[in-house]
């Protein structure tokens, strides 16, 4: 996932820092040390992470910005722990932060997943002598409690900057390495973004699980037959190519240009199960499936970037011996040479998948649902049709009207039934001359019921709450009865 560095350069910032030796130090110009240090890292060992670079003080400036969209984010922000004071300090945004309209919300916590790292050029001590720990402790539990503080162990100096910042790159930018494994194949690969452990909220004490960094390809299945399956990540696996001492190949060990092309071309050169893996699956049009860890799986596959360039992916599974109910169970998956006759056939015109239950499941009543917007529009066309034949199909308009209304409070769609209520009114308007007066009647006590439970502050607003026609003297031959 990208990283946004947010660098303080307040004037607390300046303050001094008594370093041995005759240079003098600014807590700023520890900052800076440190953050080089982890863009070293970066550029070394972590080359696709992408970075941002934003200043701040009272106001903030946008110093290195990154042009890809991602759909998680990490924050490093980098502080001494002052929280200045007077409006629009970190203190006084806290203080007011249950004020705060809308328009004018607070960061925190972010429209989309993100970590925040506090990365303070203060000892513990420093920041325990003022609010300041709680403070930021406070900005951790806003982002939903992702992330962490690092404070400088022992004086401000540059040593313990790198070791602070060292904690920082072992935590969240330290390459996943892992082992591909096929039958005897084998290939070291590198896995990015590193996975994150998952948690399984169904369990009374949930234990994060992490994947292996043995990943076994335990067969192989047709891409129409694992459709789009939902999964937790997308990870992008990259061959780490070896030399004959066992020294890694790979892109980003050198720093000359040249070398760094001459070792790409050394990697090219070596054979690689990653890269036929690639490529068989590419050409087949197949997916690998691959055992994460005890009952936990995934899938590899080829994804194109463009016409002429593609990458090899890696999915994964949420945990389970069933992560995906139309293969069954993936224990039970087998080769199909252990089937007695082929079941995709001899023309490869079948497939045994999806999978079709033991017992045919019944339910007791149909379940609304609208997937596609002509499945709303069909039901609502369908009540306007019987609303233009009232009173004679009285019992089918209600029946319809209250189980459209069921689905939409379900849904929370209440904009819906303020909708069909002022569609209802229009019918009423335009109902002719010759129509029975009962169906103007019954029409505006529809609209009137459907309006009062899009408030969503009525009585009338219960789920279990149906509609009843209103009762009127009007003659009620050839009408329907409820």
């Amino acid at each position: 996932m990208p990283t946004v560095v947010v660098m303080d350069v307040s004037l607390s910032m300046t303050r001094p820092v008594s370093v041995e030796g005759s240079e003098e130090y600014q807590r700023k110009h520890l900052a800076v040390h440190g953050l080089t240090m982890l863009f070293e890292h970066m550029a070394t060992n972590y080359k696709l992470e992408f970075t941002a670079l934003v200043v701040f003080s009272s106001l903030w400036e946008l110093m290195v910005p990154f042009t890809r969209d991602y759909n998680t984010l990490q924050v490093v922000l980098v502080t001494d722990g002052c929280l200045g004071i007077g409006r629009g300090s970190l203190r006084h945004s806290l203080a007011t932060h249950n004020q705060r309209s809308e328009s004018n919300r607070f960061p925190l916590p972010f429209p989309f997943p993100s970590k925040l790292y506090v990365m303070c050029m203060a000892n513990l001590e420093e920041l325990q002598s003022t609010d300041s720990l709680d403070c930021l402790e406070r900005l951790i539990d806003l982002n939903n409690g992702e992330g962490q503080i690092f404070t400088i162990d022992g004086p401000l100096c540059l040593k313990n900057v790198q070791s602070m910042f060292g904690k920082l790159i072992d935590l969240a930018y330290t390459p996943f390495h892992a082992v591909l494994k096929c039958g005897h194949l084998t290939s070291d690969v590198q896995v990015f973004p590193r996975p994150e452990p998952f948690i399984i909220d169904e369990e009374i004490d949930p234990i994060p699980k992490a994947i292996n960094t043995d990943l076994e390809i335990v067969g192989f299945v047709d891409i129409a037959d694992i459709s789009s399956p939902p999964v937790l990540s997308r990870h992008l696996v990259l061959p780490i190519a070896l030399n004959r001492e066992g020294d890694e190949v790979g892109p980003g060990i050198t720093d000359d240009t040249e070398d760094e092309n001459s070792a790409n071309q050394i990697a090219g050169k070596i054979p690689n199960f990653c890269v036929l893996l690639h490529g068989s699956l590419k050409v087949e049009g197949m997916v690998a499936v691959v055992q994460l860890g005890p009952e936990w799986y995934g899938m590899l596959y080829s994804q194109a970037d463009s016409k002429k360039k593609s990458n090899l992916m890696m999915s994964l599974f949420e945990p389970g011996p069933e992560p995906l109910p139309w293969l069954g169970k993936m224990a039970q998956l087998g080769p199909i040479s252990d089937a007695k006759e082929n079941p995709y056939g001899d023309d490869d015109n079948k497939s045994p998948f999806p999978l079709q239950p033991k017992n045919k499941r019944s339910y007791a009543q149909n379940v609304t649902v609208w997937i596609k917007p002509s499945g709303l529009q069909t039901d609502v066309q369908k009540i306007l049709r019987n609303a233009r034949k009232l009173p004679e199909k009285t019992q089918t308009f209600y029946k319809e009207l209250n189980r459209l209304r069921k689905a939409a409070l379900a849904f929370g769609f209440l904009d819906l039934l303020k909708g069909v209520a002022d569609m209802l009114e229009r019918e009423c308007t335009l109902l002719p001359d010759t129509a029975h007066p009962d169906a103007a009647f019954q029409l505006t006590h529809a609209a009137q019921q459907l309006k009062v439970a899009s408030t969503g502050a009525s009585e009338y607003t219960a789920y279990d709450h149906n509609i009843a026609p209103l009762q009127t003297d009007f003659p009620t031959t050839g009408t329907e009865r409820m």
